[in-house]
């Protein structure tokens, strides 16, 4: 099967199972197993894998193995196990990468056999959930990105004028997730009791960790019945499946509109940006709902904010008030929220947001352009 017509027939399939989500919002899926472990589906979940790269698992092979070996020979001894279901997935690799405030940050790197296990089963069960995951989401998600949410967070501070944001914060958001809640957020649209197991599986590994003395093997994710490891490539449509309870909850039990308070959320970091006066109130029942979901605030980082007077960090960008020469706002000409950018190529607010630069510039890209130019003052 030549590789056109292997895409073809992974789109073909998704397109399927998608369109028959958002047409039965209630439907449970359950027939999915056999699906995950199709010829078309493996070497697609492969050529992800490939293109991803990555360091090799607890099992040390790599890549470059695989192919001296023969792809061929390597996924049909996979597809042999997932069919027989005789796959059993292995330990987990923990590895540490710096984090921007000095710290670290764990992963936990599957096999590349698991990485394609999982691949494949995302291919299969990725378009029946992202029909369901609501638009304040921009993680992880096709057609969707970084700055699309800085946008939005933008868009409602500037037009309008929720200018209270609580800045957010969660203590450690993956591996606090609770296991039980979050298969019963899969088991709401899966009835196929074999996939259930396997991501209870993947959910439950065990951790290697490699030091000068050894080996240390933790089973911290099992005793606790809590987390989602980061590093394979289904935990970023886990954590966006289990946050989606949190704004289910929020636009549901009447609080974005009692409070005009709205969430801008991508993967575990998120601002709620609230009309003057009912911050505090937002700051509560976001304290709460997220309790109720079993996680932690970290009370540390999360704060409220006025604007403009005070400014937050959100995905890499400040927004808030810029001073330029003369100690002026920056954009200012009399009115707060009207001006001109430092390059003076279209109309932005004083309220702005930058990246890492020293000068201030409307967030902008080729495709979106600015968020508040009129179309006929774009400049890209």
């Amino acid at each position: 099967m030549s590789l056109p017509t292997l895409l073809q027939s992974v789109e073909k399939l998704q397109t399927a199972l998608q369109a028959k989500a958002k047409a039965e919002p209630s439907y449970r899926f359950y027939s999915l197993w056999d699906k995950v472990y199709r010829k078309d589906v493996l070497w697609q979940a492969y050529r992800h894998c490939r293109t991803n790269g990555g360091a090799p698992g607890a099992d040390r092979v790599t890549f470059e193995q695989i192919e001296t070996e023969g792809v061929g020979p390597w996924l049909a001894k996979l597809q042999e196990e997932l069919r027989s279901k005789t796959y059993c997935p292995g330990p987990l690799l923990r590895v540490w990468i710096p984090k921007s405030n000095g710290g670290q940050r764990p992963l936990s790197i599957p096999a590349i056999r698991d990485r394609v296990a999982q691949m494949a089963l995302l291919l299969v069960i990725g378009p029946i959930f992202e029909v369901g995951l609501c638009p304040e989401q921009h993680g992880f998600r096709a057609g969707m990105d970084a700055k699309m949410a800085i946008r939005r967070a933008y868009f409602h501070v500037t037009e309008r004028r929720l200018q209270e944001v609580v800045d957010a914060d969660l203590s450690d958001y993956f591996n606090t997730i609770p296991h039980g809640a979050l298969m019963r957020c899969l088991s709401r649209r899966i009835a196929d009791g074999h996939v259930l197991s396997v991501v209870k599986h993947w959910l439950r590994m065990p951790v290697v960790e490699r030091t000068e003395d050894g080996e240390c093997r933790t089973t911290e994710a099992a005793d606790t019945n809590r987390g989602v490891p980061q590093g394979g490539p289904a935990s970023p449509m886990l954590a966006n499946l289990y946050f989606r309870r949190f704004i289910l909850a929020w636009k549901q039990f009447g609080h974005e509109r009692r409070l005009q308070a709205h969430v801008v959320n991508y993967a575990d970091d998120l601002v709620i940006c609230c009309r003057p006066g009912k911050g505090s109130q937002a700051m509560e029942v976001f304290r709460s709902l997220i309790a109720r979901l079993g996680l932690t605030v970290n009370e540390r980082k999360t704060r409220l904010v006025k604007l403009p007077e005070e400014s937050f960090d959100f995905l890499g960008y400040t927004v808030g008030r810029f001073y330029g020469r003369n100690d002026r706002p920056i954009g200012s000409s009399g009115d707060m929220w009207s001006g001109v950018s430092a390059g003076g190529s279209c109309g932005v607010n004083s309220v702005m947001a930058r990246g890492t630069s020293s000068t201030p510039t409307p967030i902008c890209t080729k495709r979106w352009g600015c968020i508040n130019c009129p179309p006929a003052a774009r400049p890209c």
